[in-house]
């Protein structure tokens, strides 16, 4: 009944919420009369006060669209990975047109962030969310409310939330993740681990609880002492309501929104109606950027959702009433919960020194019931100055917690191996350069071969500087020999490589007075649009060099003689064998 009566009041007070916002426009609009007048500026600003209290809040985005990751801007989207009828769960996507940013995106560390199913949507870690896209690829769970969840699906307890953990995990790779668990998520996440655990499973690679009641013994607050406080009965007797009938959820058993949110307020009202005085003393005095600073907050501390009524009794009577889990007494379906098993898994827990909600000491619980964990893969951290909020949001969150977060993580990742370095295949490998250069076996040669060979004997001789190839060979082309570790002579038809392997040159040789062909012009450039390429040796022994077969395949055209002239022999370290004398 007190669900239909709270719907029946919202219904009642929206068209007045909307006139409070159109009345606060009139007055504060230029061109209207009524915004120069005295009073304009703060009947205005009462309006808009009254607008965001009778107002009602609906879930409001992520609308994370770009972070600074792996050293550039990258866009971000909002990717259903998963769908289940209570939880939806969303990646966030990063993308960029650069391949090499875009590889190394995919190397960083896959982190699952389980949003706390306790009244906010899990856009309350947007700012968590957003800070740890800059080194990580983030799935977060997105909790249905509970009265958009028809009544069809089933119910939904506390046992089925470690079942969805559990499945999400093994959704994502359950040695390739690490688990980043917000407040109320620490014990079920904590009871997921440890049933896979148990069963041989894989476990993530760490657990990371923030502000959790693993052990809520620990320094009781305001929350605790409720808890404990009332039975179960109180409980399910004037907590629990049904959906209204203009929700697809109708006539589910569930814990409203609107009653937690008033326990929020109830928990500090001074500092919420300091916060709305505030805000009304802002929109006098004209201070946007104030005033835009509170709406932000309120429109996400404002909307809340409905909790499975079956969810939020087991964990009022197994959290914080009978305490099964650090009395190893928790079963989940039958199975024992058992933390000790875990071996695999390291654990960081954070907390914050002013914490309301989880007391210090509360999360750091886990560490003496995760028994089986070496003391290497178990760190503990603490917030100075801040509260539960401090932890996962805000300037703390981001300048101490995060850093911590971030190197504890990546002490976690699996060392990348050295890439190992392959010579392009037009190259010869650097082992065989290195080799001594085996001399082919003798062989009869012509006058015309003996030339040259000539040439190929100052190579194993002298090795300075690369000089550039000057070819003389007329139209016929020159063949060309292999690197001085084979010295196997290829034909010219040979497949030119693209890129020829550094060699040794041949030093130049002194002119001798012997009558050679005077290369036309004509011939110069044939020649020298085709240069000779040296190919890559192969790594075995040289065959014997037919130099005679050499030199006849290499027979130059007959070209008239004319004056000789000496000519500096400046050859590469392959060098084309020398035409024949003329006749």
């Amino acid at each position: 009944m007190l669900y239909h009566l709270f719907e029946s009041q919202r219904a009642i007070l929206a068209p007045f919420a909307e006139l409070a916002q159109a009345s606060s426009k009139l007055l504060t609009h230029p061109l209207s009369p009524l915004s120069m007048t005295m009073a304009a500026p703060r009947m205005a600003a009462a309006f808009q006060v009254l607008n965001r209290v009778a107002k009602d809040y609906v879930k409001p985005r992520f609308e994370i669209t770009e972070v600074h990751a792996a050293g550039r801007d990258v866009a971000v989207f909002e990717k259903l990975a998963l769908e289940k009828p209570f939880c939806r769960l969303l990646h966030f996507q990063r993308l960029s047109e650069d391949v090499q940013t875009l590889q190394a995106l995919k190397t960083q560390p896959r982190v699952l962030i389980v949003a706390p199913l306790s009244g906010h949507h899990s856009t309350l870690l947007r700012d968590t969310v957003r800070t740890m896209l800059r080194d990580h690829d983030v799935y977060i769970t997105d909790w249905v409310d509970a009265r958009m969840v028809p009544l069809d699906s089933g119910p939904f307890s506390l046992d089925d939330y470690v079942h969805y953990i559990q499945e999400f995990i093994r959704f994502l790779g359950a040695d390739q993740i690490h688990v980043m668990s917000v407040c109320q998520p620490t014990v079920p996440v904590l009871a997921a681990v440890s049933l896979m655990a148990s069963s041989g499973e894989a476990t993530p690679r760490s657990m990371i609880m923030m502000g959790g009641p693993i052990d809520a013994r620990h320094t009781p607050t305001a929350v605790n002492d409720l808890a404990v406080g009332k039975s179960i009965e109180w409980f399910e007797n004037n907590v629990i309501h049904s959906v209204p009938q203009n929700f697809p959820g109708a006539g589910r058993r569930v814990y409203p929104g609107f009653l937690q949110h008033t326990g929020f307020v109830a928990m500090n009202p001074n500092r919420h109606l300091t916060s709305h005085y505030d805000y009304f003393k802002d929109l006098v005095r004209g201070d946007e950027s104030s005033a835009e600073s509170h709406r932000k907050f309120y429109d996400e501390y404002n909307a809340v959702l409905d909790l499975p009524a079956e969810f939020y009794l087991d964990t009022i009577r197994v959290v914080f009433q009978d305490f099964d889990l650090v009395n190893k007494r928790w079963k989940v379906a039958g199975q024992l919960v058992r933390p000790q098993d875990i071996t695999r898994t390291a654990l960081l827990t954070v907390e914050g020194e002013l914490d309301d909600i989880a007391g210090p000491g509360q999360t750091h619980a886990a560490h003496d019931l995760c028994e089986g964990m070496a003391a290497k893969n178990k760190q503990r951290y603490d917030v100075m100055g801040a509260g539960h909020y401090g932890i996962f949001s805000g300037r703390r969150w981001r300048e101490h917690v995060y850093p911590v977060i971030t190197d504890f993580i990546a002490g976690l990742q699996p060392k990348a191996a050295p890439a190992a370095t392959v010579a392009p295949a037009t190259e010869a490998a650097p082992k065989a350069a290195a080799k001594p250069v085996v001399k082919a076996a003798p062989a009869p040669v012509t006058a015309a071969a003996a030339a040259a060979l000539a040439p190929a004997k100052a190579v194993v001789k002298k090795a300075p500087t690369i000089a550039a190839p000057k070819v003389t060979a007329p139209k016929a082309a020159a063949p060309k020999i292999a690197a001085p570790k084979s010295a196997v002579v290829k034909p010219a038809e040979a497949k030119v490589a693209p890129k020829a392997a550094p060699a040794p040159a041949l030093t130049p040789a002194e002119p001798k007075a012997v009558a050679q062909p005077v290369v036309p012009p004509a011939a110069q450039t044939v020649a020298k649009a085709a240069p000779a390429t040296v190919a890559p040796a192969p790594a075995q022994a040289a065959a014997p060099v037919d130099l005679v077969s050499a030199a006849q395949a290499a027979e130059p055209v007959a070209v008239k003689p004319q004056v000789a002239q000496p000519v500096a022999a400046q050859t590469a370290a392959k060098p084309s064998a020398a035409p024949k004398k003329p006749a």
